[in-house]
Order: C-alpha cells, then sequence, then structure tokens
C-alpha cells in the first residue's frame, strides 16, 4: 500500500477542492474494502484513481476513492485537529498531578480514537501521559450520570438545569445537590436505628421489583429528633446511596410575608421535584407544617399547610420525599399520615458515643480509653457536639506540642463548653486528681484499669493504685 500513500499526498494536493460539494448524501458512508479478494496492484498514478464519495466532519475528512477494483479509505487529519493536539495534551498533562479514575478513563477513551483513525504518534504521546498518573488516582466521581438504584419515573436532573425560583424576588427555592459531588460519610447510629435506616433504603433500592410484584414501596420519611443528631447527614446519604440528586427547599426563599406567595412557592418546589427524578428534602419542616389551630399563627398558615399537604400526597406518584424536623410537637397531625416511614434519631447512648468520639478523635488517639473518656464527658449530647469537642481536642494537640495533656485539654473544654457538658461532668473533671481517678475508676460504663488511669494521669499504676484506696 505504499504507492497508494505516496499517491494520497499527490492527491489531497492537487484534487481536494473541487470534490467536497459534488457528490450524493448517500455515498457519504459506502462499505470500504482495503485489499480484498479482487483487488489488483496498488496504484501508482493518479489517473488510476477513482472518488467514490467524501465526507465532512467536525474534525476530519473522510476521502473514500476506487483503484484497479478495490476501494480504499483515508482519513485525514484537519490542519485545525493537528494544530490543537498540543493544547489536548497539556490539558491532559495539567490533570495527572491528582487525577480521578474518571479523568484517567477519559484520557484512555481520546487516545483510543486516536489510535482507532490511524494517529498513531498522538495516541502513543497520550498513553505516555496516562503511565505518568496511573498510581495518582484519587477515587471515583463520575464525570456522567449514573443509573440510580430507585428507578423513577421523571427527567434527568443535571447541573445545568436551572433551580426554581420565586417570581418575584428570583430567590432560589431549593438547593440541588448531586451524589458525585456530596462528600458525606454514613452518621454512625445504635445497632438498632442503623438496622432500620438500610431496610428503608434496601426497600427503595428494589423500587422495580417491589412495583412489578404490586407492593407499594414507602415514598416518603419523616426524620425527626433533637438537633445534631445527624438528620440532615442522614438524608444526604441515603440520596447518594440511591444515586439521585437530592433537591433540598431553602425555606428561606419560600416563606413570604405576602399573602399567597407561600402557598405558590410551595406549588413551584413541588413542580420542579416531580419534573425529576430526584430526592425531594424538606428541611425544618415544622416551618411551613405547623398545626393549623395554634392560636398564635394568622390564618394564612392553614392555606399553607393545606396546600402542602395536597402537594405530598401528589408526590407519592413522581418520587421519594424527606422531611426533618427539630420540633415534631409543632407538626399538624394530618402531616405525619402523609410520610410512610417515620424515624425517630435520638441523641447518642455511651456505646454510640464512644464510636462517634473515636472516629472524630483520629488515629492520633488510638487508645480504647480516649474515645471511652470523651463519650463519658459527652454524656448527654448530640453526635455534632461530640464532634466539635474532639476537633477541639485535636487543635490542642496541635498546638501545644510535646506538652499536650489530655486530661487537661479536656477540663479546659468542660469550662469552656460549660452549655453542653453536664453540670455534674465539669465539677467530677475540677475534682483533684486522686478524687477524679477513683470517680473514673467507679463508673461502671467506663471500665478503665488501673494502666489505663495511670497513662491519662502520667503517673505509676501503683500511684493510682494508693489513690483508690484512700478513697
Amino acid at each position: 500500500m505504499k504507492g497508494v500513500r505516496d499517491l494520497w499526498l499527490t492527491f489531497v494536493s492537487t484534487e481536494m477542492g473541487g470534490l467536497t460539494r459534488s457528490l450524493p448524501k448517500e455515498h457519504a458512508r459506502r462499505p470500504v474494502m482495503v485489499n480484498g479478494p479482487k483487488c489488483g496492484p496498488a496504484p501508482n498514478t493518479r489517473k488510476d484513481l477513482r472518488i467514490s464519495s467524501i465526507s465532512r466532519h467536525s474534525t476530519r475528512i473522510e476521502y473514500i476513492f476506487s483503484a484497479q477494483g478495490c476501494t480504499f479509505m483515508r482519513k485525514a487529519a484537519s490542519p485545525t485537529q493537528s494544530a490543537r493536539f498540543p493544547i489536548i495534551k497539556a490539558i491532559c498533562r495539567s490533570i495527572m498531578d491528582e487525577p480521578s479514575e474518571a479523568q484517567l478513563h477519559q484520557v484512555k477513551r481520546l487516545a483510543d480514537d486516536y489510535e482507532a483513525t490511524g494517529e498513531s504518534t498522538e495516541a502513543k504521546a497520550l498513553r505516555d501521559i496516562l503511565e505518568s498518573g496511573a498510581g495518582k488516582a484519587t477515587g471515583f466521581a463520575p464525570s456522567r450520570l449514573v443509573r440510580s438504584k430507585a428507578n423513577l419515573g421523571g427527567e434527568v436532573l443535571t447541573s445545568k438545569t436551572p433551580a426554581p425560583v420565586d417570581k418575584e424576588t428570583a430567590v432560589p427555592l431549593a438547593q440541588v445537590l448531586f451524589p458525585s459531588t456530596a462528600a458525606v460519610s454514613r452518621p454512625t447510629f445504635d445497632p438498632r436505628l442503623k438496622s432500620a435506616v438500610d431496610s428503608l433504603v434496601e426497600e427503595w433500592a428494589h423500587w422495580d421489583e417491589l412495583t412489578r410484584a404490586g407492593v407499594d414501596p414507602a415514598r416518603s420519611c419523616l426524620i425527626y429528633g433533637p438537633p445534631g443528631t445527624g438528620k440532615t447527614t442522614l438524608a444526604l446519604w441515603m440520596a447518594r446511596e440511591l444515586q439521585l440528586p437530592l433537591v433540598v427547599a431553602r425555606l428561606d426563599g419560600m416563606i413570604s410575608s405576602f399573602l399567597g406567595t407561600t402557598s405558590r412557592n410551595i406549588g413551584t418546589l413541588f413542580n420542579f421535584a416531580n419534573r425529576y427524578r430526584c430526592v425531594l428534602l424538606l428541611d425544618e419542616f415544622d416551618a411551613v407544617a405547623k398545626v393549623r389551630d395554634d392560636p398564635h399563627e394568622v390564618g394564612e398558615i392553614k392555606r399553607v399547610v393545606n396546600t402542602l399537604l395536597q402537594n405530598l400526597d401528589s408526590r407519592r406518584d413522581f418520587g421519594i420525599t424527606v422531611g426533618i424536623t427539630n420540633h415534631e410537637q409543632l407538626l399538624d397531625a394530618a402531616v405525619w399520615r402523609r410520610f410512610d416511614a417515620q424515624i425517630h434519631i435520638p441523641r447518642p447512648e455511651f456505646a454510640t458515643r464512644t464510636e462517634i468520639a473515636a472516629r472524630f478523635l483520629g488515629k492520633d488517639f488510638a487508645a480504647p480509653f480516649h474515645g471511652k473518656l470523651l463519650a463519658w464527658i459527652s454524656d448527654g449530647l448530640a453526635g455534632s457536639e461530640i464532634e466539635s469537642l474532639a476537633r477541639s481536642i485535636r487543635k490542642a494537640k496541635v498546638i501545644d506540642g510535646p506538652q499536650f495533656d489530655l486530661l487537661e485539654t479536656m477540663r479546659r473544654l468542660s469550662a469552656l463548653n460549660s452549655g453542653r457538658v453536664s453540670a455534674e461532668r465539669v465539677s467530677q473533671l475540677a475534682l483533684e486528681n486522686p478524687r477524679l481517678a477513683a470517680a473514673l475508676k467507679a463508673d461502671p460504663s467506663l471500665g478503665l484499669d488501673t494502666n489505663e488511669l495511670a497513662e491519662l494521669f502520667g503517673n505509676h499504676p501503683s500511684t493510682i493504685g494508693r489513690w483508690i484506696n484512700s478513697t
């Protein structure tokens, strides 16, 4: 085929200009045979060539021509495409410091495309770049939509979809969060609550099977409990597990002092959520779902709750709705009936607090008694408050350096957080070391032994034993 390649250079330079518009459209993609059984020797002169078809693409020109009974095809890169390759190569190099698996995959696709079109030099250059970044991948972050586990109806919601807004003020009524960008970890719950949450997510993940069997899956969930217990985090995690976008209602934009505007905004929000495949999250739900006979509320709240109830009913045919509230006692009785699942998240017990404390203290506090001690101090606190205390301990370790003392740090934090830490714990931490050691040893939930107390107080175990015996 060398003669064909040599002749092609002559053909491109002399014949290309007059053949771009003269061929029928139906011949633009004729089947091609190269070196077939009826092919004669490769042509050596330009007069042996007969053009069969030519087609233009956005970045290439495709020529199909015949010579001595055999059809040949040649793809030529346009000058614009060739000129762009250094830019493409520079972009690929720029992402190789901390590439994701998705980015590496796209560069590989680009290299394969160049190889498929005969541009082996460009393909090799891209594969060399790939080898330099293959060991640095930082994890998978999808660059395209992933099929959701709950196969709901509706249109696909993308990052380019405009969020619903108040018609008068243009304030957004919702924020849209996508599974690939929601950096959220599963909240830590006790085994009973964890099992209940898992069963609900599993039910949503088998949406198709349940509907085909004639069993209606749960379509709504109300999550309630004290502040800071992980309700919003749970909703974010559930949406991510289902690979569905989360439409978070913004109540600051929804509620209006103008008559009828709040009801209209609720309708706009639900119309948006019903149009797309998503999970609708109504955070601070009590703001729009209050008891209708509350004497402290004006008549407008009755219209708002009625509108909300109607939209909750209509949403059942379209997707999943999650409501969150810290004040479940304020909710109208009719609202409770609209939610198939109702999950109460209480403040964590000691074992769960220990797990939360160990999680947020990190590897610098790996001894089991570290998490137990923080769980003991945080009696009655929510998960977010435990996280805040753990973060303060880690900051103190960095600032104090070699002089860091865990017990003194916890004493200081109990004084700085007297509104959070119980009065009993504050008073116990203020005791002198011998009495505090005896109190910690006597607490059955802690279960600290003499060696652990010795490490905490910085004394020999025999000294700790004398302290305990003397008190």
